[in-house]
């Protein structure tokens, strides 16, 4: 890129990364407040946790249809529509007076959020193809990866000074703000003639094309379960952290926070040697350094080590998370120019998907053991190496994705 185009770069990654952060403050701000939630509605870790599964759900849907409608009617819109219901949702779970209807209102809220993620991933697809959006996407989640290392901390900080109500109240705010920014700083990326027809029988035809490209769901499902696994980390950690090791909610915070730290030395690995090796490579090295880090805290869980020996292995699988996830977004987007709306929700949707499924079962043996999220953790990064050797490795030339490039 010359210099000019790297300035312009940098800000449209700066704004879209804004909006990629709104699904980790999404999840994570109100992690901290776990225990006080379970308190307050004399509930169980269980039904905590199904509330971030309802999110979890939302986002996932969510993309699907945002993508869609992204596709059909242009970026802007669809965006502007989402973050005014987000702010409406995040009010509604500040203000729930159950447990059972913070559930519902976390799955709204999800849902409206998936738009900033899905939308700003298919800008990106708009605007650059090749090498450039490798290195425009590891940008992009430069500021995106920012959200789960800011995201607990700004929680624990609200958490100072007020309650769990107080998480969703900044939220709501978080979402004013993306709503100022998508009304008068994003432009519409995606011109009327490139755009899709929007009725629903195109849309399911246009996913089933993308789910019959053999590459293109290699590439997926590689990315997609290995990221569902960072979910129960996101869901275990809270009580993992402050019941069985009694870390306080500032340093749990400060331990969660780290591994946003982890993901950006992951992206940035990627975009940084994206021109000396291959995304397939580097898709690979992801993969097998999230199976070794898995394994690690396995057997750290099992004999009950101490609190740095479960750090480190889990520190390294989300540094993993970002390497793999860095390299497969370009490979799977690479042939998807007209559709990148449809391809960037399917490519979302899987991690919420998987990731809505296992978050609970991180906790179905109690709170006192980490056990449970070791398994889940050797799980998908094992099934997630079959997926890319079974449908990706095992035929390298495909005609829709011949594009991608090879190790």
């Amino acid at each position: 890129m010359s210099t000019n185009k790297k300035q312009k770069a940098v800000r449209l990654a700066l704004l879209l990364g804004l909006f990629s952060t709104l699904g980790p403050f999404t999840i994570d701000m109100y992690l901290p407040a776990f225990p006080e939630i379970v308190e307050q509605f004399d509930s169980t870790a269980s039904l905590v946790q199904f509330s971030l599964t309802a999110c979890l759900l939302g986002l996932g849907l969510g993309q699907l249809v945002m993508g869609s409608l992204s596709d059909g009617y242009g970026r802007r819109n669809p965006l502007l529509i989402s973050m005014a219901a987000y702010v409406l949702s995040s009010l509604a779970c500040a203000f729930a007076p159950n447990i059972a209807l913070l559930i519902v209102f976390r799955f709204v809220q999800g849902f409206a959020a998936s738009a900033g993620i899905v939308i700003s991933r298919a800008i990106a697809r708009d605007l650059y193809s090749g090498n450039e959006l490798t290195k425009f996407f590891s940008l992009l989640l430069l500021v995106g990866n920012l959200g789960p290392l800011a995201a607990p901390l700004a929680g624990s900080g609200v958490l100072s000074f007020t309650t769990w109500v107080g998480v969703f109240v900044s939220l709501a705010l978080l979402g004013v703000y993306l709503l100022a920014m998508t009304k008068w700083s994003l432009r519409e990326t995606l011109p009327a003639e490139r755009r899709s027809p929007t009725n629903f029988a195109h849309q399911l035809r246009g996913y089933g094309l993308l789910l019959r490209d053999r590459q293109f769901l290699g590439y997926m499902l590689a990315q997609g379960i290995m990221i569902a696994g960072v979910f129960a980390y996101v869901s275990g950690t809270p009580f993992i952290y402050q019941n069985i090791y009694g870390v306080s909610p500032t340093v749990f915070a400060l331990l969660f926070g780290s591994n946003g730290i982890s993901l950006i030395i992951g992206s940035q690995l990627v975009g940084r040697m994206s021109h000396r090796l291959s995304e397939n490579t580097f898709l690979l090295f992801g993969l097998l350094l999230a199976l070794l880090a898995s394994a690690a805290v396995i057997v750290v869980a099992a004999v009950q080590g101490p609190l740095f020996a479960l750090v480190i292995p889990l520190f390294l699988f989300v540094c993993a998370i970002g390497i793999a996830s860095t390299a497969a977004f370009p490979l799977a987007m690479e042939s998807q120019a007209r559709n990148a709306g449809s391809a960037a929700a399917l490519l979302g949707v899987i991690p919420f998907l998987l990731g809505a499924v296992v978050a609970p079962l991180v906790g179905i043996a109690g709170e006192d053991t980490a056990v449970p999220l070791g398994v889940i953790l050797l799980l998908s990064s094992t099934v997630a190496i079959l997926a890319y050797f079974l449908l990706v490795k095992s035929k390298r030339v495909a005609p829709i994705a011949s594009g991608t490039d090879s190790v």
